[in-house]
């Protein structure tokens, strides 16, 4: 397994400190929103960034979140007849895959979370004084009213997701790109009027039925199988050489109200499970996620975003060093 850094595609003091700590490779979200850059589906887009990477010392091995605006293929209604804005939206990500195997990244985290992605209602006082990030549905509520009926419903999700995987997939294989599969955050049925399809091991197989192949793959991000209810050691045995990628996390709480940790903290037994991972023989990257705000942080990085300011990382990463190399040899 390979400790790697999730890095924003522009200059960050994460370029200058991940070789520091021996940290040279990484994944991007490469979304022209982050970028400043056009399509990132195009070839020259996608090598302009990896290039810029290069040049910090750091080589980018994996592509995550969504790359561009997906809303036309999560999001579609047959009824509203926009087929055409869907194909050619899938067109676009069926390029990306051949323009990622073109440089050589091999991986993909990507997740079928319709109307909003990864959420958070606000932070909580954490360790020390730290700010933790956290959800709470009766939060959520109050922020934002839920609508009574749902845009789209599960069987809907469902069928734009079938179509969306039975679409990219081939181009996938053929590029040799594995696409990982991340949990909804939070997982929960539904959120923002949306229903939330992936947040259960059941709706993991179900995925994999529908198009199987060593391409379709799992993101087995810690916390949010934790929160589903899971043993997180028997799902790791569950889902085995599925895994391509590993974020390393924990949460105190449940899928309704929790607050994110420190990688120290929580019920995890972070070591038996590191463990369990080399005993399965995966040979993945692996990354520590979302962390605490700590003092200072807004210091370095003034603009940062609650979950990746840049201390808490610099702790997670130790942390994870030292569990990779105490689990070296089983």
């Amino acid at each position: 397994m390979t400790l790697v850094e999730f890095v924003p595609p522009t200059p960050h003091p994460l370029w200058e400190l991940c070789p520091q700590m021996g940290i040279t490779d990484v994944v991007v979200k490469v979304n022209p929103a982050l970028t400043g850059l056009p399509d990132p589906w195009w070839y020259e887009t996608l090598s302009a960034i990896v290039s810029r990477l290069k040049s910090a010392g750091l080589t980018v091995v994996g592509l995550e979140g969504d790359p561009f605006d997906m809303s036309p293929i999560k999001e579609f209604d047959s009824s509203a007849a926009n087929y055409a804005t869907r194909e050619t939206a899938l067109g676009h990500y069926r390029e990306l895959l051949e323009s990622m195997g073109r440089l050589g990244i091999k991986l993909l985290c990507y997740n079928f979370m319709v109307g909003a992605g990864w959420t958070r209602t606000g932070v909580r006082e954490g360790r020390g004084g730290a700010k933790a990030t956290c959800f709470s549905l009766a939060e959520a509520r109050c922020q934002k009213a839920e609508p009574r009926d749902l845009r789209l419903t599960a069987d809907q999700v469902w069928v734009n997701y079938e179509h969306f995987i039975k679409a990219v997939l081939p181009a996938a294989e053929k590029c040799g790109v594995k696409m990982a599969l991340h949990p909804d955050d939070p997982c929960l049925p539904s959120l923002g009027g949306y229903a939330r399809i992936f947040g259960s091991i059941e709706a993991f197989d179900r995925a994999y039925t529908l198009y199987p192949s060593p391409y379709n793959a799992v993101t087995f991000c810690q916390a949010n199988f934790k929160l589903t209810g899971a043993d997180l050691e028997e799902t790791a045995r569950h889902f085995g050489k599925r895994i391509a990628f590993i974020h390393v996390r924990d949460v105190k709480g449940d899928k309704s109200d929790f607050t994110e940790l420190f990688h120290d903290q929580g019920t995890t037994d972070q070591f038996a499970l590191m463990r369990t991972y080399r005993k399965l023989g995966l040979d993945v990257p692996v990354r520590g996620d979302h962390v605490p705000e700590m003092a200072y942080d807004r210091v370095l990085t003034p603009d940062g975003t609650p979950g990746y300011f840049t201390l808490g990382r610099l702790f997670a990463n130790g942390y994870l060093k030292a569990l990779l190399q105490g689990t070296k040899d089983g």
